[in-house]
């Protein structure tokens, strides 16, 4: 009689967007659980610590922006596949939430094809995290009803009935990946004739003990602040609300320029993981 051979099952799970206390009850069981626990770049230290076992294994597979010793998603999506097949209970731990600007679906799709089973766990997105901690409100009633995710990662993806459509638009835009491009998004959108009273607000490592707040109206934006580099990861509110930052942000800002989350090169020296 042929034995058979025992498949483990893979844990999608959102971390959240910094600060460990946003992690959920159902991420922590599951991680408390973990034989193997694959985690991106932005998900805090202190989660790894206290809520994973001693005898985990814990690789981290970063990826950043601009930076050669990113994990490629091939090699993600092997090491799920590699882990899963011996059996093992595997955690893939990602920052904010699994389906906001992930690649969730490149690592479903590698799990369908193998038949290995798994299951979604969602997170604070990083949205929602920054927006509450910088005391922005995102559908503040006479401000705004709606709010879209967006990145201008690509800008070169996006036209300019898009961005006119962008500029008159009464929602809260949220921007991930898009520090980089923020002159350029910013000088696209009054180009296009955005309104007077919309602000923008950058969120630089939202929810840690480093988390700093730019706020202006976005036609002073380029004058005041149009060279800052901001620290990774940064999120960016335009609109009404964003405006609302001065008056309800209510976390102190005492940042010494420390990266709360290492960049990816260190993280992948210190656990001595080839990429």
């Amino acid at each position: 009689m042929h034995s058979v051979k025992h498949i483990g099952k893979v844990i999608l799970v959102g971390a959240g967007p910094g600060d460990p206390e946003l992690l959920t009850l159902k991420a922590v069981r599951h991680l408390q659980q973990a034989d193997v626990v694959i985690v991106d770049r932005l998900v805090s230290p202190v989660i790894l610590s206290e809520y994973t076992r001693k005898d985990a294994q814990v690789i981290h597979v970063g990826k950043q922006c601009r930076s050669g010793a990113s994990t490629s998603q091939g090699d993600i999506n092997q090491l799920l596949v590699e882990h899963a097949l011996q059996g093992k209970r595997v955690v893939r731990l990602k920052g904010g939430d699994v389906s906001i600007f992930s690649n969730v679906l490149d690592e479903l799709q590698t799990l369908v094809r193998y038949h290995i089973p798994y299951e979604l766990v969602p997170g604070v997105t990083a949205a929602l995290g920054a927006a509450a901690y910088a005391g922005i409100p995102l559908t503040a009633r006479g401000h705004s009803t709606a709010v879209r995710f967006l990145t201008a990662y690509r800008q070169d993806l996006l036209d300019t009935t898009y961005w006119q459509e962008l500029a008159k638009t009464d929602d809260t835009l949220v921007f991930y990946m898009s520090s980089a491009p923020l002159g350029e998004l910013i000088g696209n959108l009054i180009t296009q004739g955005i309104k007077e009273d919309r602000w923008v607000a950058v969120i630089e490592q939202a929810t840690t003990p480093q988390q700093q707040v730019t706020a202006y109206p976005i036609h002073e934006y380029i004058a005041k602040a149009g060279n800052k580099e901001y620290a990774s990861p940064s999120l960016i509110v335009i609109g009404r609300v964003a405006a609302l930052h001065a008056e309800f942000g209510w976390k102190s800002e005492n940042s010494d320029g420390t990266l709360y989350f290492p960049p990816v090169v260190e993280q992948l020296l210190k656990k001595k993981l080839v990429c």
